[in-house]
C-alpha cells in the first residue's frame, strides 16, 4: 500500500452529521434523476416502456446480487476494520465482481428467449440478450460504491450515488436524438451510464493507492462470501418485508386497493431516507473503530440521531392530506391513514440504522437478518390475518407492527452481542484472538 493509501485508511474517526447529510443529500439527488428517467421514458414509450425500463434496472442486479455473494455488504466490514491491512481483500472484491458478472452475463444470454416471452415482449431477443451485459456493468458499479464506502471515501461513494441515476435520462436523449430506437437506446444508455460510473469510482480508488501491493485471493474470497451471505439473507428479508404486502393486497383486495396504498407506503418510506444514510456512514466508521469504541459511539448516535426521523414524520403525516390528494388526484385521498400509520412504524428506522451498523461492524450480520427475518413472518401473519378485513390499513398496520418488531429485536441482538463480548474478551481464548483471524470473522 503506498503511503498515502495508507493515511487514508487510517485516519479513521466517526464520520459527523455533515457526512450523513451529504448521503442523505445524494439520495435524494439520486430520487431526483430517477423520477427524471421515469418522465421521459413514460413520454416516449408509455407504460409499456416504463415496465421494460424498471424490469431492466431490478432484474440484472438481482441477478448480480444472488451470484456474487453479498459482497456488497461486506466491503465496508474487511476494508475498514481490523482486516484493512491485509491488501488482499481490496482486489479481491473487484474479482469477485468480475467472476460473478461474467457467470451473470451468460446464465442471462442463455435465458434470454425465455426472459423475452415472460418479461420483456417489447424487446427483440437479440437486444434483450445485449441487455445482460449489465449485470457485470451493474456489479462493477455497486462494487465500487462499496469500496469507496469501505476505505472511507463517502464523498466518492456519494459520486456514484448520484451518477447511476443521473447519467441514464442524459445518455438516453442524446442516443434518441442520434436516431437509435427508443429500446436500444434504453439498453445503451444503460449500460453505458453503468460504465462511465463505474470507470470513475475505480480510478478515484486507482489514485488514492486502493490497489498497491495487493492481488485476489481464493481464500480471501471464500471469507468475504461466507460473511456477506449472510448478510445478504437480510436484505432478501427486508426487500420481501417491503414488497409482499403488495403482493398480498392485490390478491386479497384488488388493483384498486393496491394503488392506494403503493402511493401511501412511496410516500412513507422518504421518511427512510435519514436511517439509510446513518446506517451507510457510521457501518465502515463502526468497523474502524473496533467494538468497545463502536458502542459509546453508537449509544452517543442513539441519542443524538435516533430521534431525527421522528421528527420529520410529524410535518410529513400533517402535509400527507394535502399532498397526497394534490399530487395524484382526489381518488388517492384513501392513502392518507395508512400513510399515517405507515409512518408512525418507520419512524424508528434511524434507531435501526445505526444499531444495524453496529451489529454489521461487529461481524454480526446474521444477526441482522434473524431480525429482519422475524419482521417478515410477523408481515406475513398479519397481512393474512388483517387486509380481507381492513384493506390498505390492515396492510399499513401489518408493516408498522413488522418494522417496530424488527427495531426491538435488533436491540435484543445488540444486548445479546454486548453481553458475548463482554465474556470472550475476559476468557483467555479471547484475550488472545488475532485480529481480523477467520475465526472472528465467520462466527
Amino acid at each position: 500500500m503506498t503511503r498515502g493509501a495508507h493515511g487514508a485508511l487510517s485516519r479513521w474517526r466517526v464520520p459527523g452529521v455533515g457526512a450523513m447529510s451529504a448521503n442523505l443529500v445524494a439520495r435524494l439527488l439520486a430520487l431526483a434523476a430517477l423520477t427524471c428517467s421515469s418522465l421521459i421514458v413514460a413520454r416516449t414509450l408509455g407504460p409499456a416502456g416504463i415496465g421494460a425500463f424498471t424490469l431492466l434496472r431490478v432484474m440484472p442486479w438481482l441477478t448480480g446480487v444472488l451470484l456474487s455473494g453479498g459482497l456488497y455488504g461486506s466491503a465496508p466490514y474487511f476494508l475498514s476494520g481490523r482486516a484493512r491491512e491485509d491488501s488482499a481483500y481490496r482486489t479481491t472484491f473487484p474479482a469477485l465482481a468480475i467472476t460473478a458478472g461474467f457467470v451473470g452475463v451468460a446464465i442471462w444470454v442463455a435465458l434470454s428467449p425465455v426472459l423475452q416471452s415472460e418479461f420483456f415482449p417489447q424487446l427483440s431477443t437479440v437486444l434483450l440478450a445485449a441487455a445482460g451485459v449489465t449485470v457485470l456493468t451493474q456489479l462493477l458499479e455497486t462494487t465500487a460504491k462499496a469500496c469507496s464506502q469501505g476505505v472511507g471515501d463517502i464523498a466518492g461513494s456519494n459520486r456514484i450515488i448520484i451518477l447511476e441515476e443521473a447519467l441514464f435520462p442524459v445518455l438516453y436523449l442524446l442516443l434518441l436524438r442520434t436516431g437509435m430506437g427508443h429500446y436500444p437506446a434504453m439498453v445503451a444508455a444503460l449500460a453505458g451510464g453503468d460504465v462511465l460510473t463505474a470507470g470513475q469510482g475505480w480510478i478515484r480508488l486507482f489514485r488514492r493507492g486502493f490497489f498497491a501491493g495487493s492481488k485476489p485471493s481464493f481464500w480471501h474470497a471464500r471469507v468475504i462470501v461466507s460473511y456477506g451471505i449472510r448478510a445478504e439473507l437480510g436484505s432478501v428479508a427486508l426487500l420481501l418485508n417491503g414488497r409482499l404486502d403488495f403482493a398480498i393486497l392485490a390478491a386479497v383486495a384488488g388493483p384498486v386497493q393496491l394503488g392506494v396504498y403503493a402511493v401511501a407506503s412511496r410516500y412513507s418510506e422518504l421518511l427512510r431516507l435519514p436511517g439509510l444514510a446513518m446506517n451507510y456512514v457510521l457501518y465502515p466508521a463502526y468497523t474502524a473503530l473496533g467494538p468497545e469504541k463502536a458502542r459509546a459511539s453508537m449509544v452517543s448516535a442513539l441519542r443524538r440521531l435516533g430521534w431525527v426521523p421522528v421528527a420529520v414524520a410529524v410535518p410529513m403525516a400533517a402535509a400527507a392530506p394535502l399532498v397526497l390528494p394534490t399530487a395524484f388526484g382526489s381518488a388517492f385521498r384513501p392513502a392518507v391513514v395508512p400513510a399515517w400509520v405507515l409512518l408512525f412504524g418507520l419512524a424508528g428506522c434511524g434507531v435501526s440504522g445505526i444499531l444495524m451498523a453496529y451489529l454489521y461492524a461487529s461481524g454480526r450480520p446474521g444477526r441482522v437478518s434473524g431480525a429482519q427475518g422475524l419482521g417478515l413472518v410477523v408481515t406475513v401473519i398479519l397481512d393474512l390475518a388483517l387486509i380481507p378485513r381492513f384493506g390498505t390499513t390492515g396492510a399499513a398496520v401489518a408493516s408498522t407492527v413488522a418494522y417496530l418488531t424488527t427495531t426491538l429485536a435488533l436491540y435484543g441482538l445488540f444486548r445479546a452481542t454486548q453481553n458475548r463480548l463482554s465474556n470472550m474478551a475476559s476468557s483467555p481464548a479471547g484475550a488472545h484472538r488475532s485480529p481480523g483471524s477467520s475465526e472472528e470473522v465467520l462466527t
